[in-house]
Formats: structure tokens, sequence, C-alpha cells
């Protein structure tokens, strides 16, 4: 079966997401290679502990803990910082480059899929992220890798690749093959498989994601767990709200309970009781989720939109006539093909622009408790 010429320029460093220090400190402690260490980490499969260590998935701030506890480090030691003037994104990966050997076509193929859907999805709005996953099967974190060609088409199960020829309206793999063919070779792909790899974009996303974690590495023990006590003092307690309203919306109403804080939040930060799964089984509706209204959502995490108000006494009989009750949606958050970002919700399956949004009306989900 043919694969698609190698027309596209395919970036080497597309794959990097998160440059770390992690190598530098294993090799400084006098691990020459990865498998060894492996072994003090065993609660990291290896490999993600070397997806993390090459750069290829952001680490949660538990593991990068684990990581430097084993390495006898600090967490944030083993982050970059990759608009410093000294780093070179190049350098940094070519003790990898051996390791990255791609497969040229099947990379170029990846790369022209992810770009033809991103032009299927621009030609026809209607192709939200909710409405993908309604009428092709192919779930929101599915599409997100699809539509960033993090992996060759062969590695995709059949009922992915199936959905994906419906999507783009062929029969099976070879006229898909074809098709994108043709595309590569008028030029209708390059476009926009140049903004995917604008080497710009990439290093403000990698300082996005260094922020993000270290941000929560500060909420972190010194054994990687969210400590209750932080030397001597007791963490702070945050108020939990928290009603069902229509439409998958929560409403800002009190339950009487509190949490401790354990996530470095902002002082305006408040426990939000979700009281359903409008995420899915990944978030269960008796989740409790910190709301930090001073931090702004980030692509990859979670986020809540303030979309109303609700009268006080519908939740509490002796309230004044006059007060309201903000309303929110839960939503996670995901960069679209033109770099905008969205939330999303599942059920109800909704999708919003967030940047559309005023900024006080949304806040970052900083972490949930689960009862």
């Amino acid at each position: 079966m043919p694969s698609v010429k190698p027309t596209l320029s395919v970036d080497p460093l597309r794959t990097v997401v998160f440059p770390n220090r992690v190598r530098e400190a294993r090799q400084r402690a006098g691990f020459a290679r990865l498998l060894p260490f492996a072994g003090r980490v065993a609660e990291i499969p290896y490999i993600r502990l070397s997806k993390i260590e090459r750069g290829e998935v952001v680490p949660r701030a538990h593991e990068l803990a684990k990581i430097a506890d084993a390495l006898g480090t600090r967490p944030e030691d083993l982050l970059l910082d990759v608009e410093a003037a000294h780093f070179s994104i190049e350098r940094w990966a070519a003790p990898f480059a051996d390791r990255r050997a791609p497969d040229l076509p099947e990379e170029v193929f990846a790369l022209s899929l992810a770009a033809a859907i991103r032009l299927r999805r621009q030609a026809d709005r209607s192709l939200t992220i909710a409405a993908i996953e309604r009428q092709y099967g192919i779930a929101p974190v599915t599409l997100s890798r699809i539509e960033n060609a993090q992996r060759p088409f062969a590695r995709w199960n059949a009922a992915t690749r199936a959905a994906i020829f419906a999507l783009l309206d062929v029969t099976d793999e070879a006229s898909l093959r074809a098709r994108l063919d043709r595309l590569s070779a008028d030029g209708s792909l390059h476009a926009t498989v140049a903004t995917m790899q604008n080497p710009t974009v990439r290093t403000q996303r990698m300082r996005e994601r260094t922020l993000a974690l270290r941000a929560e590495i500060v909420g972190l023990g010194a054994d990687g767990a969210n400590p209750m006590v932080v030397g001597a003092a007791v963490a702070r307690r945050l108020s939990v709200f928290g009603a069902p309203f229509g439409d998958g919306l929560v409403a800002r109403a009190p339950t009487g309970i509190t949490i401790a804080d354990t996530s470095a939040s902002g002082p305006r930060a408040f426990g939000l009781r979700l009281g359903r799964p409008t995420l899915g089984g990944g978030l269960p509706g008796n989740a409790i989720v910190v709301v930090d209204p001073d931090r702004y959502p980030t692509a990859g995490g979670l986020a809540v939109v303030r979309e109303g108000d609700v009268a006080a006494v519908s939740y509490t009989p002796d309230a004044d006539p006059a007060a309201t009750l903000a309303t929110y949606r839960i939503v996670a958050v995901t960069v679209d093909r033109d770099g905008r970002m969205f939330g999303y919700s599942t059920a109800p399956a909704i999708e919003i622009a967030l940047q559309d949004r005023p900024s006080e009306h949304l806040g970052a989900i900083v972490s949930a408790h689960f009862s």
C-alpha cells in the first residue's frame, strides 16, 4: 500500500511538549541508564517515565516529586525555563535523537491526516468536539491526539480508523492515503501543517505547562503528597458550594461543609461540589473541585465558566428575595486547530469559546477531592 510521499516538512521536535532536567539529574545521581533508575520509582511505569524524561508527556506534580525524591533533589530543580536566553530546544533534544528515528512517510501521513481533519472542521463549523464524539464516536482526547499527529495511523485501533474514514468521507485506508496524497501534492495542507509546527506557539505552550506545574508543586509535601499540615500551621480550609441546576449547571449554593486547601490556590478559591458527572466517569458527580478564580484556565486542564445567576431563595428559603447565586459549568479545556481555547462538557454536549468570555467569568480548577 503506497504511503504519502514526504512532500511536507516534518519538525523532528514536534513531539516535545515538556523539556526538563530529569535526564541530567539522573546521570548526575549515578544512573547512566534509565532502566536501573526506574526501579527507584516503580509506581511510575517505565514507558511513562521514559516519555517524561524525553519530554513527550507532561508529568503530574506528584510524579515529578517522586522522581526528584529518588534523585535526591527538589521537583522544581527538574524544571526548565524554555524562554531563557541560553536555552536551545535543539541542544536539549540532541541526546534523544537516536531514539526519535522517525518513519518519515508515516510521520508525514500523520501530519497530513491532522491537517485534513482540521480543514474539514474549519469548512464545517458544526463539527465541534462534542458533535464529532456524538456523530463519529471519537472521544475528545482522541481527537486532540489525531489533530496534533501524536501517533502514527497504524497505532489507532480499528474503531478509530473507521471513524476517521467516516469523518473524511473515504471508504478505507487506501482511499484515505490517496486523498491525502492529492491534498499534499497541491499544497492544500501546507499552511495548516506549518501552523501546527510553529516554534513560537510551541515555546509558549511549554512555558504555560511549566508555570502550571510549578504552581502545583508549591502545594506538595516532601513525599509528593498534598499536605494537610504545612510546618506547624494547619492548611486553610475552603468553603464548599454547589447544588445541581438545570442543563448541567451547578449553582453556588452553600453546603455548610469545608475542605482543606492543598492546592496552593489564590485567596478567592472555593470548593464546588459537582453533583453530576458532566465530564464522564473521570470526574464523578461526588467530586468536589477547588476553583481558583484568580488563575486563568490552561489547555489540558479543567475550568468553570460562569453562565448566569439563579434566585438564592431557590436553595435558601430565608435568603433575601433579591439575592442571586452564580451558576457554573464545568468544562475540560482544549485548543482548537486555530489555536483558540475551548471548553467542553459531555453531559450535556456543549462547547464554549473561552476567549469570547470575560476573564472574570472563568476560573481554573486546580485540584479535586473524591469522597
